[in-house]
């Protein structure tokens, strides 16, 4: 069957056109697409049933982003319903459409059977070939016009998307963070190999890279060394007078070879430039932490400021990151070891990035593959929380964390841990208590109709199941003898039970029968 009506969307509105001499045949033939070309052959071809123009800028950019997501807008919608008749067994009508996820939707929708395949993609393209002649009153440069505009404010618009999230930030932070400490180590090493041949007992005698940048800055020339300077020292140091008097007396009687004054000029301005990358290092760590707890406040209480950062890097954005399953974020950053065993046929990884928490490394060699993926859940959970909600909070993050507490416990110790939906539901309470005390009439309405029913609902429970939960939590393995007299007892409860139902069932049948004797005694009465 070949389409008998084709939609054509523009950036200025919608055009519904009627295809009035279509076969699917000859349509990938060179003659039918020379035909679609020729503007003369074509208008003969289709023919314009309806052109809905859009109201405004801003409308036509929601339907832009309407199609490209594959969704039908309402005055798309009540143009396929107004120009459209429902297919039935008199009028068959197949709608052409370019996109295959619209088309899908369209059908499924206002029920009119749609085509994408390559016969309405020829027609459509001829469509859009001469839009400009076969829509009347638009001209060539009227469409190319609201092209340009809807082009820019379709891309404006994707590149505002999720603005307030500032994950680009933190991922260019994480990534100068990791730069700057390869190469502060590194220069760190040249400091300590150059001024070394100066004043080599300096380097055993303070291990701290950035301490030992900071006092050859000071120092300088180790001949120029005196008592007046121990106090300076002992600054630079953190207030340690006994390694200050070392490093006196290790100047005074030191080995090292003499510089001269454009040699110590040289070691001196470089290890300028260490200090400042060295105290710029620790400026970025305060920066990326303000905005790990801006942007993912619950990830970052339960992996940590780095970590964090490098799993929303590793993955693109933290919208990405949310997206992705736990089993993913679990090798979140071994590809190239999960293939490897892939291909090998050996064993898959257990952790990627997530391995630098801290909850792995405490946890045992056999127990390191459990709490992975254990924490990997929640860091699923936490990164969604942190996505989709309005306003992140950190005690989310700090309810998890508490759970993976637990669970290193119940290795340790066998202590049965919380559920998720109850750690969930503490949370919930505390931050709609935190709100009732804000004054905030509008939320508490929600917490109300959100949060209270389940507290009813786990309150009549708890009391309907109270008998039943006291004997499953006390669990006694009874004997053999034990289970003998229980079944004995249950056997004589039974039996007392028939017997007293036997003894009262000849009562009930004397009460009926005297109601029945008063009755009819009633009847008697009246009739004489």
């Amino acid at each position: 069957m070949s389409i008998t009506h084709a939609l054509l969307e523009t950036a200025s509105g919608y055009a519904l056109f009627k295809v009035e001499l279509a076969e699917q045949i000859a349509a990938q033939t060179s003659a039918a697409q020379a035909s679609i070309n020729d503007l003369s052959k074509f208008q003969k071809m289709v023919s314009l049933v309806s052109f809905s123009p859009f109201k405004s800028a801003a409308h036509a950019l929601e339907n832009a982003n309407d199609v490209s997501e594959g969704l039908v807008n309402d005055s798309l919608k009540d143009l396929l319903e107004l120009c459209l008749s429902k297919p039935s067994k008199k009028s068959t009508v197949l709608l052409g459409v370019s996109d295959p996820t619209l088309a899908h939707t369209i059908s499924d929708e206002v029920k009119i059977p749609c085509d994408a395949t390559a016969n309405a993609l020829e027609v459509i393209r001829g469509l859009r070939l001469h839009a400009h002649k076969l829509l009347k009153g638009l001209q060539e440069t009227d469409i190319v016009k609201s092209q340009l505009g809807l082009g820019h404010s379709y891309s404006r618009a994707k590149l505002k998307f999720n603005v307030n999230r500032h994950d680009n930030m933190i991922i260019q932070a994480i990534a100068l963070l990791d730069q700057l400490d390869k190469d502060v180590n590194l220069f760190s090493m040249r400091i300590r190999e150059w001024y070394g041949y100066h004043f080599p007992e300096l380097v055993k005698l303070v291990p701290d890279n950035y301490q030992y940048a900071k006092l050859a800055q000071f120092i300088g020339d180790k001949d120029t060394l005196s008592e007046d300077k121990l106090p300076e020292i002992e600054a630079i140091i953190g207030d340690d007078s006994i390694v200050a008097q070392n490093i006196l007396d290790a100047a005074r009687g030191s080995m090292g070879a003499s510089l001269s004054d454009m040699d110590m000029l040289n070691i001196n301005l470089f290890a300028t430039r260490v200090v400042s990358l060295s105290e710029y290092r620790k400026s970025l760590i305060t920066y990326l932490s303000e905005k790990m707890n801006l942007v993912a406040p619950s990830l970052t209480a339960l992996l940590g400021d780095r970590v964090g950062a490098r799993l929303i890097s590793h993955a693109g954005s933290l919208t990405n990151l949310s997206k992705y399953p736990a089993s993913t974020v679990q090798i979140l950053g071994a590809e190239k070891a999960l293939f490897r065993a892939l291909k090998t046929k050996g064993n898959t990884p257990k952790y990627g990035l997530i391995y630098h928490s801290s909850f792995i490394g405490r946890a045992g060699p056999k127990h390191k593959g459990r709490i992975s993926r254990f924490l990997a859940n929640k860091c699923s959970i936490a990164s969604r929380i942190d996505c989709y909600s309005d306003n992140p909070s950190s005690k989310f993050g700090e309810a998890l964390r508490d759970q993976v507490e637990e669970r290193l416990n119940f290795f340790e110790t066998g202590a049965p841990p919380s559920k998720n939906a109850d750690a969930m539901k503490k949370v919930l309470d505390l931050l709609a208590d935190e709100e009732e005390d804000d004054g905030d009439v509008a939320m508490k309405e929600m917490t109300t109709l959100e949060v209270s029913p389940k507290k009813k609902d786990k309150k009549r429970k708890s009391d309907d199941m109270d008998v039943d939960e006291e004997p499953a939590q006390k669990k006694v393995k009874l004997s053999k003898e034990e289970k003998k007299a229980a079944k004995k007892a249950a056997k004589a409860k039974a039996k007392e039970s028939a017997v007293d139902a036997e003894a009262e069932a000849p009562k009930e049948k004397k009460e009926k029968k005297e109601k029945k004797e008063k009755k009819e005694k009633k009847k008697k009465e009246k009739s004489s």
